[in-house]
Parts: structure tokens; sequence; C-alpha cells
């Protein structure tokens, strides 16, 4: 009877097994697997997308309008263009060129307390303090409800968002959407009702002193103010001092500018298709990165995955039936220029972008893709499945895929990388995001996950 019931117990398993991994197989698939086999080992054996970023960070931060930027950007054409790919120029892309200055200075001048600077960043595209001090009270809020409700009291003084990363969230791009709105929009808002600056806590998931910067947004209508965010621990520090001392007077130097605009570029090189040339798919990331740290998560090794997706292709003699087209798009950080511009291009071309890949949330272990598309043709990607697990990939699902390459028109599936996300927001933006973050294994894993999916999709298509 007990071995009746094991053996009903097995068959019953191996049945919603079959049944499962029936859902996510396509009978097509199984014929690629020794390629998709190749593509890992390649991937893992010859690191050299992993070489190439410590290459690409000896350059160091890569903002527009950066020599850093320029070094890097003749780096790559000249990397690419001895790959022997098909294909390889640029587009010329005007950008936002914002400098931060040498002066970022946070000083508590009352009450009189032994700790009395705080560690700082301003926010990108802020305007600085116009070569002085803005001396005034801080007023602090957690949230923009509680500015609503006391904007009579905001005038004249630094406003102060003690917005705390909800840590209790296990997807981690989802607290970061709920808490960069006060990065994004504060400095505005405050302005709305005569704030002299904005202060933010520093938008991470890490419980260190090191702030960590990104885009501001002003509205047209209402006065510019400068913006900075706090380390995290500095930000515990001003809350408690509020708190528990009553006014708190703040002085704010900040050397920050806009210079106008600067020329940057898009660096596209593609392998073209041998039977349906006109059906792009597309893998990429940004070029340019934040002027702290050396950008390797944000996104230089993106970018390189990317590249290695078409040596890859190249070293191994593969002859896609569709064009591969790896695209570095410029000026995400602070404008999106790149992307745009790109897009527009595109749509001018008539071209037709079957798929758009992007790698934009840093290159720890592959643990899936999200996919902005119809049912059916996620059902496609969904059935690649059993080759992407040979590099870790768990699940396809819906998602947003990625700001750059959400900016081209009609696209069939806008897919995004996504690595472990734990750790991305402990670098992203920061001081920390260095190449000794970057696990090797990790990235190159990566590689292999994209460069599988690309040519799945190369060969099967999304029909």
């Amino acid at each position: 009877m007990k071995f009746f019931i094991f053996t009903l117990f097995l068959n019953f398993t191996l049945f919603n097994f079959t049944n499962l991994y029936s859902q996510h197989s396509n009978p097509d698939v199984e014929k690629h697997r020794e390629t998709a086999i190749s593509i890992k080992n390649l991937a893992l054996n010859d690191p050299h997308g992993y070489h190439l970023l410590e290459k690409l960070v000896e350059f160091g931060p890569r903002l527009s309008g950066s020599e850093n930027l320029i070094n890097a950007e003749n780096f790559l054409l000249e990397l690419l263009q001895n790959y022997g790919f098909d294909t390889v120029y640029y587009q010329n892309v005007e950008a936002p060129h914002w400098v931060r200055g040498n002066t970022e200075k946070l000083n508590i001048i009352s009450p009189y307390i032994e700790k009395k600077h705080l560690a700082i960043r301003a926010l990108g595209n802020s305007i600085g303090t116009n070569g002085g001090e803005i001396n005034a009270p801080v007023i602090m809020f957690d949230n923009f409800d509680q500015l609503e409700e006391a904007k009579e009291s905001v005038k004249g003084k630094i406003v102060f968002f003690n917005n705390k990363y909800d840590q209790t969230l296990l997807n981690t791009f989802e607290g970061y959407s709920k808490a960069v709105r006060y990065r994004v929009d504060g400095a505005w808002r405050a302005a709305k009702y005569g704030a002299k600056a904005v202060l933010i806590r520093s938008v991470t998931t890490s419980f260190d002193n090191v702030p960590h910067t990104g885009t501001l947004r002003y509205v047209d209508t209402i006065p510019k103010i400068p913006g900075a965010a706090l380390g995290v621990q500095d930000a515990e520090f001003l809350a408690s001092l509020i708190q528990n001392s009553g006014e708190v007077v703040l002085s704010l130097n900040l050397s920050c500018e806009m210079k106008g605009l600067t020329t940057v570029k898009n660096i596209i090189a593609e392998i073209r298709g041998s039977v349906k040339p006109e059906e792009i798919v597309l893998v990429g990331g940004h070029i340019d990165s934040w002027d702290l740290g050396d950008g390797s998560h944000d996104d230089g090794g993106g970018c390189m995955q990317s590249i290695d997706v078409l040596r890859i292709f190249k070293v191994l003699d593969l002859k896609p039936s569709r064009t591969i087209r790896c695209v570095l798009f410029a000026n995400e950080e602070n404008g999106l220029r790149g992307a745009l511009d790109y897009g527009k291009n595109s749509k001018e071309m008539g071209e037709k972008h079957i798929a758009a890949i992007e790698s934009d949330a840093g290159v720890f272990t592959p643990r899936g893709f999200k996919a902005k598309t119809d049912s059916l043709t996620l059902s496609k990607l969904q059935s690649f499945l059993p080759l992407l697990q040979l590099t870790g990939i768990e699940w396809v699902k819906p998602g947003g895929g990625g700001a750059d390459i959400n900016q081209i028109p009609d696209v069939r599936a806008y897919i995004g990388y996504s690595p472990d996300e734990q750790r991305y927001f402990d670098l992203h933006h920061s001081d920390n995001d260095t190449f000794d973050k970057v696990n090797l294994r990790e990235m190159q894993l990566g590689t292999a996950a994209m460069a599988i999916l690309t040519f799945l999709i190369s060969e099967e298509g999304l029909d």
C-alpha cells in the first residue's frame, strides 16, 4: 500500500513538472541547445567583457560633457571597428552639460554642536548657491502630504525630505520608485511655497554615509532652488537633531551649474542578418554615468555585456537570421537625449525593431528578463526558458523594458535584463559604484543570458 501511494505521488509530481515545463517549452528551441551551451561556455571561459569594463573605467566617471566621456567614446569606437562587425557608426546628440564644481558643503550653524559638517552631494542638474551660502532654518517632512499640510511654514526655509527607503520590499526597484520622487520632484514642490533649497535623504538601501546623486526636475513656472542629497547616517542625525533641538539653522554652499549643451555620441555596431536583415534585435546600455565612482554597474557593465554579445557571435561564427545591433546610448543619466534621438531617427528611417534588450540594472547574478509586450509574445519568450536556464535565468515575466529602449517606437518586445537586485541600490549613483564591486562570473553569466536570448529571437522570431 505504501509503495502504491509513493508511486502515485511520484507520477503526480512528474506529471505536474512535465506540464509546467511544457507550458514554457517550444519544440523548436531544443535544436539550439548546443549553440546555447557554446555561448555560455565562451562567455565564462573568455571573460572579455569583464576585462573590457576594467579598461573602460580607467577613464573614470563619464558624465555628459566631461573629457572622460570623450576619451571613453573614442576608445569604444576604435575597439568596435577592430572587431570586424559589419557596421560601426555613431550619432551626434546634443545633451545637457552639468558640472558639480568643487564645493559641496552643508554645515549646522545652530544649535552649536561638535558635529557640524554633514555629508552631501548636489543633485544632478541642480543650480548652485550663486557663489555664496544659503543660511536658513530647516523644516523636515517625511512626505509630500506633510509638505502640503505645512506649506504656509515653508517660505524662507531649507526643506528636508527625510523619506526613508522601504526596506520591507523584496523588490528593491519598487522601493526605489517610491522614494525617488522626492529626489526628482522635491525641489520644485518646495520652491512652490518659497523654500530656499531642498535636501533629501539619499535614495539607497544602504545604511552608510555615502550620498547618492541623481537628477532633479525643475518646472519652468516655478523658481529654481538648489538640491542636495544627504548620506543616510547624516540624514538620521539631522532628523534627530531637528526633533530634539527645536529650530536648526543650516548653511548650504554648492558650486554646481548648468553650462548649456554639449555634443555626445550614440555608438552603434551591428552584424547584419542573413535572412531577414530588415528586422533588428537590439542589445544595449548607456555609456554615460554620474560623476561619482566609475559607473561600473551603472552602466558600464551593461554596455560591455552588449558589446560582448556581438563579439561572441563573431567568435563562434554565428550567422544570425536577423540583424543584431548593439547600441551604447548617450546621456541617459541627466537627459535621456541619446535614446530620444535614436528613437526619432529610427522612426524617420522606418526601421523595424522586433526586440530591444537593455542591461541597466547592474551586472549581478542573472535572475530573469522583464518584457513589455503582448501576452502571445511573452509566451514565446517564456518558451526559451529551457535554454536560458543554462545561465541561471529563472523567469521571463511582464515588466518595464528600460529607460533607453522604451524611447524606440513600435518595438515588438521591450526587454529588461534583471540580475539579482538586492545590492544594486547600495551602489547606484554614488562613490560606491566602482569596478571592485563587479564579480567576473556574475557579469559573464549575464552576458551569456543576453547572448542566448538574442540568438533565439534572431533564429526563432517572436511570432
